[in-house]
């Protein structure tokens, strides 16, 4: 890579980029969490440009999440966290309609899969997880047939969240659990969304902890063809209910 040295701020820029684009090949190709970064000056011998440059690149990189940076100290390889795919979710959910549906999609093939794994995999701590998620819904709501106020309907989501991140983890796959953990916020925001169609809909959150229920009972008994189906008859109803709530919510002139 040599010749990436410019005069302008333009060249300066993109160099920098050219770098940090080849420097994530490596990060996430041949370094592990924790490990550091070769020095600056290395890595300037390396692609033949400035320490001014390589600064620069590392800087981007940490804005991707994929770097911590601490002063006096060379960078270091971040574990990954999904913020970035995160925080795209969460815009989407919030300025486009389409997008809230994108995710139901996304969510029928992830959550059907977690629920199958779930039921052929679950270890008794597994099971537990999700058992204490089950429980948190039904005490946010006790023997109400809707939520007391905003704080008990917000506990309600939290664990109906922590309800599906249990079965994906149940799961073993860990790739399942770190998609979860990625799209926590975009999901809480949809649980939201979804509510106002339950209610529009003449449903109660007592049949949500019922629709949770079977999927637990369903994951307990190891029958892993019953507990996707249970899993994908919830998403279809959650998938009404979002369609309800955003037909509701929609502006009068946009439905003629």
């Amino acid at each position: 890579m040599a010749g990436l040295n410019g005069d302008s701020r333009s060249d300066h820029a993109s160099a920098a980029s050219v770098v940090a684009d080849d420097l994530a090949q490596l990060i996430l190709g041949e370094l592990a969490p924790g490990q550091s970064l070769p020095s600056e000056a290395d890595l300037a011998t390396r692609y033949s440009v400035s320490r001014l440059t390589i600064r620069e690149a590392v800087k981007l990189l940490a804005g991707r999440g994929l770097l911590e940076l601490s002063r006096g100290r060379r960078a270091v390889v971040r574990e990954p966290d999904g913020s970035a795919f995160s925080d795209f979710l969460t815009s989407l959910v919030r300025t486009d309609a389409k997008g809230i549906f994108d995710l139901i999609e996304v969510r029928l093939s992830l959550e059907v899969q977690s629920a199958t794994l779930a039921a052929k995999r679950a270890n008794r701590a597994g099971i537990t997880a999700i058992e204490s998620a089950l429980h948190g819904m039904q005490d946010a709501i006790g023997d109400s047939p809707d939520f007391a106020d905003e704080t008990a309907e917000a506990n309600f989501h939290a664990y109906d969240f922590g309800f599906h991140e249990a079965v994906a983890l149940a799961s073993g796959n860990r790739v399942l659990g770190y998609l979860f953990e990625a799209m926590a916020s975009p999901l809480r925001e949809s649980f939201f969304i979804s509510q106002r169609g339950h209610a529009e809909r003449g449903h109660t959150p007592q049949d949500t902890v019922a629709a949770h229920q079977r999927i637990l009972d369903c994951i307990r008994e190891g029958n892993g063809r019953a507990a996707a189906e249970a899993m994908r008859i919830h998403l279809r109803d959650t998938e009404r209910d979002i369609r309800t709530a955003v037909t509701k919510l929609a502006p009068a002139s946009s439905r003629s």
